[in-house]
């Protein structure tokens, strides 16, 4: 049994701990950016350089952070997936690989695209019965937009996966997006509207087909107390990254949404673009456990990038900034 498992039972029997906090590192980003889902590659300095890394390199990263342990999940596109499976990464490793099985259009990220405008249209690359020979768990996206053609079409087309997926043995988990445009919603009530959402589209689900749990924005702690106290046996709840940031901000939100019920995160590019990624999932995890505070982090981690003669991008002064707009404010 992988550490994913186990740390689902505890959560599921009501003896979580936060030593059973649950990371997933995303590194399913090339099938929304493409080329640039790689991120800038890197000096023997570890510091950005102009152009973006090779695939060959994305792969060594996934393999590096795999082998540290310190992550629970690691998911990728089924391409990356079926080589690494291939060569035994995950073999004898507690981290139990997965796959992005849809790719929405609002996900679609080429440069100089305006997909993520417009409401959100089903579709899925991966195909279940293919990817079913080496991995039983992936992520199933969605984006309700408030408009009743486009997420009835949403809704079926996520009813017809889970039948598909079930009949094949596979998990997943689901993934709900804030929306990128307006949808009618007033902003400080979208936590709630998501909310709504999840829970009534979910409340015909029965146990066989129920995901394994949730990745949602954090919409502050009052939408995130709501989700994660409702049902939290069954609808285990977790946050998605976003945009980089600081490391302030990773630390923080890490943090705030432990504390308010959530049980997992899944950081892409919080992670991927970082200049040490081991050292700050390490420290990551111990916020969680609250053995450091969000600022004690951030320091810990610029004496992580000085031991190993990186030069930090950011200087600490302003990495120590809060700089998500939602996180500021809560405070």
């Amino acid at each position: 049994m992988k550490s994913l498992d186990r740390k689902l039972t505890r959560i599921r029997t009501g003896a979580y701990t936060p030593q059973d906090f649950i990371i997933a590192d995303a590194k399913d980003a090339d099938m929304a950016f493409g080329l640039t889902a790689t991120g800038p590659a890197r000096d023997a300095a570890g510091g950005f350089l102009p152009e973006f890394a090779s695939r060959a390199t994305y792969l060594d990263a996934i393999r590096a952070m795999t082998r540290s342990g310190l992550v629970d999940i690691m998911l990728t596109s089924a391409s990356s997936a079926e080589i690494l499976v291939n060569e035994g990464l995950y073999a004898d490793s507690e981290v139990t690989p997965a796959v992005r099985y849809n790719d929405t259009t609002d996900i679609w990220y080429p440069r100089g695209g305006r997909f993520a405008l417009e409401p959100s249209r089903p579709f899925r690359s991966a195909r279940l019965p293919q990817v079913s020979k080496f991995i039983d768990l992936g992520l199933y996206s969605v984006t309700f937009s408030n408009e009743v053609t486009r997420d009835v079409a949403t809704a079926e087309a996520y009813s017809e996966f889970r039948a598909e997926a079930a009949g094949l043995g596979l998990r997943h988990f689901l993934e709900v997006f804030n929306p990128a445009f307006d949808i009618g919603v007033p902003g400080d009530e979208m936590g709630q509207f998501i909310g709504d959402m999840i829970v009534s589209r979910l409340a015909g689900v029965v146990s066989a087909e129920q995901p394994a749990f949730l990745k949602i924005m954090y919409n502050g702690r009052a939408a995130m107390e709501a989700l994660a106290s409702y049902d939290p046996r069954r609808l285990i709840v977790g946050i998605l990254g976003g945009a980089k940031g600081t490391t302030r901000d990773t630390f923080e939100l890490i943090s705030r949404a432990e504390r308010a019920g959530a049980r997992v995160a899944l950081f892409g590019r919080k992670i991927n673009l970082a200049q040490s990624p081991i050292d700050l999932v390490r420290l990551m995890r111990s916020v969680v456990a609250r053995d450091l505070s969000a600022e004690e982090a951030v320091k810990a981690y610029h004496g992580s990038l000085q031991d190993k003669g990186i030069v930090p991008i950011v200087s600490l002064q302003d990495d120590l900034v809060i700089s998500d707009p939602l996180l500021s404010e809560e405070r």
